[in-house]
């Protein structure tokens, strides 16, 4: 086990285009770090120059003590499991595990006695005398990932390996990898789109964007104090709401205006971002969170804590019920936020004749449906704020 540096790090290529730049990261030995970010933000790219796989442009990587920048990939002690599970059909399972350790010609006990051991760990031994095709999806990924753990490598990449099962199990294996982490406690740089994925995995994330890194840090960081507007876009399900808005005084009293509607700051949102006072008179970003917001007739709701609209769309999830609803705001639109839309695989920002569309995450016993009015209650102590010139959020 080793930690893994990188420092300065990018990439690129002959015709210009830049997939990483200047990427600083400390993986601690041990840590469990995520990369995730749109399709396109650099994330596999410097997975791949970690393992020797794509060639530096500039920065180094450092891997225990030793600057790999020059070794090749089959010296740098690091094992890798792909998207593909990449098996050879005409090997059982032992021998596809065994496969590198054969190569390196180490002892037929030793052999065993490491495949063995892994297959134990991925509760793969009574699968070891079957061959990949009489394999689950879930079965053979187990088993790319004993053939990369039998090594006892100095860190473990993954890139994307869960993409190509279902949902149901992508939640099962998911925690099987945690759990398998935590109990050889290697270095492990993971790789995502899928920022569920990343939140649950992660001993830290690390936010990439265009091959620049945003924001890094432990999964509840990230959701609560996101630093610009894409983080705070890019993190949560669904997607944290953004409209713009007014932020004005009255005796006192800070409000944000929505037009038909204002939302009353208390004083604790005041101290923990003090910048926010220079804004009065001034358009913000405001972000509310769905889980932020419930039914009025289910809440203990004040003054100042309440949007009125009528329900545009009621999906009942079983746990909760999400109700989209327009606000008459303008919808944010900025690079960030048209990025998000086209990641979320939409050509256009959630609005209407009437304005923005929120999503609210309200409980199951809500009454609301389809084109009855909704009085949405919101925690405004949990409000967010972004420049809306620089996306940047409000703090001190």
């Amino acid at each position: 086990m080793a930690e893994v540096v990188l420092t300065g790090l990018g990439k690129a290529y002959g015709d210009g285009t830049r997939a990483v730049t200047d990427l600083n990261l400390d993986i601690r030995d041990g840590e469990f770090l995520v990369l995730v970010g749109p399709s396109g933000c650099g994330k596999t790219t410097a997975l791949r120059m970690i393992a020797g796989l794509e060639q530096i442009t500039e920065g180094t990587i450092r891997i225990g003590e030793q600057v790999v920048n020059d070794v090749p990939s089959r010296d740098r002690d690091v094992a890798m499991v792909f998207q593909s599970y990449a098996l050879y059909p005409h090997l059982n399972v032992y021998d596809n595990i065994a496969f590198g350790l054969t190569l390196r010609k180490l002892a037929k006990s030793e052999i065993d006695h490491r495949v063995r051991e892994v297959a134990e760990v991925l509760e793969l031994t009574e699968h070891l005398d079957r061959k990949p095709r009489n394999l689950s999806g879930g079965q053979r990924q187990r088993v790319a990932m004993g053939r990369a753990i039998v090594r006892a490598p100095q860190a473990f990449l993954m890139d994307e390996p869960l993409s190509n099962l279902d949902a149901k199990l992508r939640v099962q294996m998911r925690a099987q990898i945690a759990r398998i982490q935590r109990e050889i406690g290697v270095t492990t740089v993971y790789v995502t789109h899928d920022q569920t994925e990343a939140m649950t995995l992660g001993d830290r994330v690390a936010v990439m964007r265009r091959g620049v890194l945003q924001q890094v840090g432990p999964p509840q960081e990230l959701y609560d104090r996101p630093v610009n507007l894409f983080v705070a876009g890019f993190i949560g399900s669904p997607g944290m709401n953004l409209v713009s808005a007014r932020l004005e005084e009255n005796d006192g009293r800070f409000w944000v205006s929505l037009n038909s509607d204002a939302l009353l700051l208390p004083e604790s949102v005041l101290r923990q971002r003090p910048a926010l006072r220079q804004y009065v008179g001034r358009d913000v970003v405001v972000g509310i969170r769905p889980e932020d917001m419930e039914d009025t007739a289910l809440a203990d709701a004040r003054e100042g804590e309440i949007l009125h609209s009528v329900a545009d769309l009621v999906e009942a999830m079983g746990s909760d019920v999400l109700v989209h609803f327009p606000v008459d705001v303008p919808p944010v639109v900025t690079d960030d936020t048209r990025e998000l839309a086209q990641d979320a695989g939409t050509d256009d920002l959630p609005k209407t004749s009437k304005g923005t569309v929120l999503v609210g995450r309200f409980s199951p016993r809500t009454r609301i449906y389809e084109g009855q009015p909704v009085a949405a209650w919101v925690d405004t102590s949990r409000l967010h704020f972004f420049d809306p010139a620089t996306g940047s959020s409000i703090w001190k």
